[in-house]
């Protein structure tokens, strides 16, 4: 199972050495209010998401064991069954042991070492600490004692606001902010960290992923979507009732339950709640409630009609030769039965004919030779592809693996205009051919030498012809989201630092299409691919620009945009967008990955069909 880095006393001094300098900032009051007697629980938490008492040694605090931790970050929870009458102070803390704990849950011990602040992912990731006592002096007062009541999770208790505003003077840190549990949903669950907790019945909105979790939500009306899942539709739709959930039974001695988006996790699940740096707030279970499956099923689009084109975009995430038959098979099937076998398919993450071997190797030969064979197996047409290799480590992703953007298309439907293929670094152009828009290069990539794509994907533009009709297809992989702070960031909002790249890829696409526009003002073009943005972000408006695209998603209902689901929202970040000349067409994101705990991909494909 994956878990927080283990922690340390070096990074509890860093966070030490923060507050000195400000990047971290606490309230002095529960120290003062300690001073004159035995310092507990709610005085080392305070009334801030820093310890008053960061940095000190204290001595015997008193608490219950809640739950205990033998792997990963090991260590034990501890609650007073005392607790004050100040709703911002939490009445637990995490006690980190390094090795496997001697504790058992239920023992009342006395604990004395030294209050620290953890910061899961390191003091640049923008997570919010932990609070935490480290090497510990336990003693064990009795055991076999009764824990505390849990704290009921649910959509009374949760508020409608996600977090405050960040403090200008603290850089857009929360972290001196007096919580206020009542009107924030990060304060209700910063006011509970470390404390036993629970929920009831709640909706899976996050399948179970390789690393033994899976998210709920306590808010089931909450921007539902309509397979079950939570949109994120909006940069101020944090939805507030999702949590995420793991087990603090090891997976040797309990194998952790797989769920689906829509599945319920019923009865109630119980634990002390943690912080960690792949989701934020986690209930991790002591008591885990019991998967009751539902009805979820892969979709299935509907087959274009003799006189539609059918253009779908997959991110095959990372394929090469080395993967499995079963891989290739099961994304073979999808494209024939899930996808009815669309007449251009853009494929995102096509590797190298050797995957992540970092040896020069830049050829997809193999790849995609093994690719089209599973498609043609699976009674799928006898796609040709078109593609240029990557320079060697210049296109970021994996190492070695030279991922790059891939256009299959079926010759029984379509024909692939050549056109003087370019090469990694030769820029394609427009021109003018009998008076009609024309690439210089087909394929080709779209503005290589632009520092908009270093160590990124270039844009691969093709020309194709369909009964006739020239369209212009432009296949994307934008950077990715590496380096944004979570939404559960002290930082809010937080920084998303990744956007500043996306936006400038988006202008230069926007711009070549505009160029393809000012040579043929109704010629059919189409941008898409995995551009890891949403909707309604700077990246997707940059493309749409002008009024040169528009982003096709949006002809859907909010309750089905999303391509991809992360820690529990469903979101987008595979598009196809169309010129104005494309006025009617029927749009599908196809979700047969993201909601399922069993992917052949973490993205759904999407397709766009339309009369050219």
């Amino acid at each position: 199972m994956r878990s927080s880095h283990p922690r340390s006393a070096a990074v509890s001094a860093l966070v030490a050495t923060a507050l000195a300098t400000g990047l971290l900032a606490g309230s002095a009051d529960a120290a003062e209010g300690s001073a004159a007697g035995q310092v507990r629980v709610h005085d080392i938490q305070g009334t801030t998401r820093i310890s008053p008492l960061v940095g000190k040694q204290v001595t015997d605090v008193e608490g219950i064991v809640t739950g205990v931790r033998t792997y990963g970050s090991r260590g034990f929870w501890i609650q007073d069954p005392d607790a004050d009458d100040n709703a911002a102070t939490s009445e637990g803390v995490f006690v980190f042991t390094s090795s496997v704990p001697t504790v058992a849950v239920g023992d009342a011990v006395k604990v004395s070492g030294t209050v620290g602040e953890y910061v899961p992912g390191g003091l640049n990731s923008g997570n919010q600490s932990v609070t935490q006592i480290s090497k510990p002096v336990v003693t064990v007062v009795s055991s076999g004692n009764a824990l505390p009541e849990a704290t009921a999770i649910n959509e009374y208790t949760v508020p409608a606001e996600y977090a405050p505003a960040g403090d200008p003077a603290a850089a857009g840190s929360i972290n001196g902010l007096a919580l206020d549990p009542s009107r924030y949903a990060l304060d209700l669950y910063e006011s509970l960290e470390g404390m036993n907790v629970k929920i009831g019945t709640s909706r899976v909105v996050g399948a179970t992923d390789p690393y033994a979790e899976l998210w709920v939500t306590v808010k089931g009306w909450e921007n539902a979507a309509k397979r079950g899942g939570t949109i994120y539709g909006s940069y101020e739709s944090q939805n507030t009732g999702r949590l995420q959930i793991q087990q603090l039974a090891p997976l040797a001695q309990q194998p952790f339950p797989v769920a689906n988006v829509g599945d319920k996790l019923t009865g109630d699940t119980e634990g002390p709640l943690d912080f960690n740096q792949f989701g934020g707030y986690t209930l991790v279970a002591r008591t885990l409630g019991t998967v009751k499956a539902g009805t979820l099923a892969p979709e299935k689009t509907k087959a274009q009609a003799a006189q539609e084109l059918a253009v779908a975009t997959y991110n095959v995430e990372n394929l090469d030769p080395t993967d499995p038959q079963a891989k290739f098979d099961a994304l073979a099937k999808a494209v024939v039965e899930n996808l009815s076998s669309p007449d251009i398919l853009a494929l995102e993450e096509i590797q190298d004919d050797n995957g992540a071997k970092n040896d020069g190797t830049v050829s997809a030969e193999q790849t995609l030779t093994k690719f089209t064979a599973a498609i043609a197996a699976a009674g799928g047409p006898a796609y040709q592809w078109r593609t240029v290799n990557p320079e060697d480590k210049k296109d970021g992703g994996e190492p070695g693996g030279n991922i790059r953007q891939v256009f299959l298309f079926n010759p029984e439907r379509v024909s692939f205009t050549e056109r003087a293929p370019g090469d990694a670094v030769t820029a394609t152009g427009v021109a003018k051919d009998n008076g009609k828009a024309a690439l210089t290069h087909s394929p080709g990539r779209i503005d290589p030498a632009n520092p908009a794509w270093a160590d990124s994907r270039k844009p691969l533009a093709g020309e194709f012809v369909f009964r006739g009709k020239t369209v212009f297809v432009i296949a994307n992989h934008f950077g990715s989201k590496g380096g944004d702070e979570g939404l559960t960031s002290h930082h809010q909002p937080p920084v998303r630092s990744s956007e500043a790249k996306r936006l400038l890829q988006a202008q230069a696409v926007n711009g070549f299409v505009k160029e393809i526009l000012a040579a043929e003002k109704n010629a059919n073009v189409l941008v898409l691919g995995d551009i890891n943005d949403f909707e309604f972000s700077a990246t997707t408006n940059a493309l749409a620009d002008g009024g040169a695209l528009y982003p096709a998603i949006k002809s859907l209902p909010k309750a089905e945009r999303y391509s991809y689901v992360f820690q529990g929202n469903a979101q987008v970040l595979d598009q196809i967008l169309t010129s104005p000349a494309i006025k009617h067409f029927t749009y599908d994101s196809v979700h047969i990955n993201a909601e399922f705990a069993d992917q052949n991909s973490d993205h759904d494909p999407q397709v766009l069909r339309f009369k050219p």
